[in-house]
């Protein structure tokens, strides 16, 4: 009797073990045949994946970001990005709905039913299925209305969002890629060491370099030990880059590590991305789903990023602030005669914030507080 796992109960699709999206291609990446290079481009291609699945970054910025470690092309990247897109599921890497969908045509059998015909509207005239009357593309097409019927139904069977049926369902457990801290009068930042990958070139090799007389032997191996550094190298400067835009949004937000959220200043990703000297996609990849430990607890680096209102002496004031100073004040009321949206806008008004009573109800929305009336009679 065969006490051990079956195949397809040891993939990241087993029962009971949720994975994420990222794991999922994770996992296929480490059983594909890819250099050391290949393998770096498709990582920083997977890291650059939205929840659904989709790659909205132009390969030429990526290029541009992956210049820093070695010389990168389009073109070199192009070849890694179809490879990836023909991961479980198929479609995912796709840069638009068009491309996903027609990834995943073409991956079905020639024989079935209405499959040109599927390809040819999805490929030609996307922007005209949403379109109620389909006769005038029916006699372009020289079609029939049931044709054309059958061929939008198989669309309808394809996934608009191959990598949403990817999400983890068990709880999370979130390990800091920064700690900060205050110590001698500076808040300092630095790198959690327990999840960095400590990575050396085995002596041996080099050993072996140094004593081969065959020289396409010692070819070969200098060829693989240059490789090999460079992805150690190339891991050095994903480190080295994380620390530089954790140390800028610190210095950035100094007020909140001093006195809380209220204090928190509106920052958007160009303000770190000029203070780095790199560019705003590069910093929008280098937070993706990054924590920072700090004395007021775990937080994502996008919580920091938050958009900005005008106060009356001119300054500005972030949505972050706002949203605490809302509960602030709603945590504080008379139980007996809870604060209209009117009159948290007031109060605000007072301390110099313009905000609009619109604005305070969705803020109040988001913080999932009810309305006046209804906080009246909860009491």
């Amino acid at each position: 009797m065969n006490s051990g796992a079956e195949p397809w109960e040891q993939g990241p699709w087993a029962a009971k073990q949720a994975v994420s999206l990222r794991e999922h291609l994770l996992w296929q990446l480490n059983l594909a045949s890819f250099t050391p290079k290949d393998a770096m481009i498709a990582l920083t291609l997977i890291d650059a994946l939205d929840e659904d699945g989709y790659l909205h970054e132009s390969l030429e910025s990526i290029a541009t970001d992956l210049s820093r470690f070695e010389v990168t092309t389009v073109d070199e990247i192009e070849p890694v990005l179809c490879r990836l897109q023909h991961f479980d599921p198929i479609g995912v890497a796709a840069r638009d709905l068009r491309e996903t969908l027609l990834l995943q045509l073409s991956i079905m059998p020639e024989a079935t039913p209405h499959l040109a015909l599927a390809t040819r509207l999805v490929a030609e005239h996307m922007n005209q299925l949403p379109a109620r009357e389909h006769s005038g593309l029916c006699r372009a097409l020289s079609i029939t209305e049931e044709e054309f019927r059958g061929g939008v139904h198989l669309i309808q069977q394809l996934d608009p969002r191959p990598g949403a049926s990817l999400t983890a369902q068990e709880p999370e457990y979130i390990v800091p890629d920064v700690y900060v801290y205050h110590h001698q009068g500076r808040w300092q930042v630095e790198l959690n060491a327990h999840i960095q990958p400590r990575l050396r070139i085995n002596a041996l090799y080099t050993g072996i370099l140094r004593q081969s007389n065959n020289l396409q032997e010692t070819t070969l191996l200098k060829q693989h030990l240059q490789e090999a550094r460079w992805f150690i190298k190339s891991l050095k400067g994903r480190n080295e880059t994380l620390l530089k835009v954790a140390d800028a949004i610190v210095l950035n937000q100094l007020g909140f590590m001093e006195y809380g959220e209220e204090y928190m200043r509106p920052m958007v990703l160009r303000e770190i991305a000029e203070v780095v000297e790199m560019h705003e996609s590069t910093i929008s990849r280098v937070v993706s789903q990054k924590y920072m430990h700090t004395p007021r607890g775990v937080f994502s680096f996008k919580y920091f990023f938050s958009s900005q209102l005008q106060t009356a002496d001119g300054q500005t004031c972030s949505a972050t602030a706002i949203y605490a100073m809302v509960r602030k004040l709603v945590a504080a009321e008379d139980p007996k005669q809870p604060l209209s949206d009117q009159k948290l806008a007031e109060i605000l008004e007072e301390r110099g914030i313009h905000v609009a009573r619109r604005t305070i109800a969705k803020y109040r929305q988001g913080l999932s507080i009810p309305h006046s009336s209804e906080r009246r009679r909860l009491i």
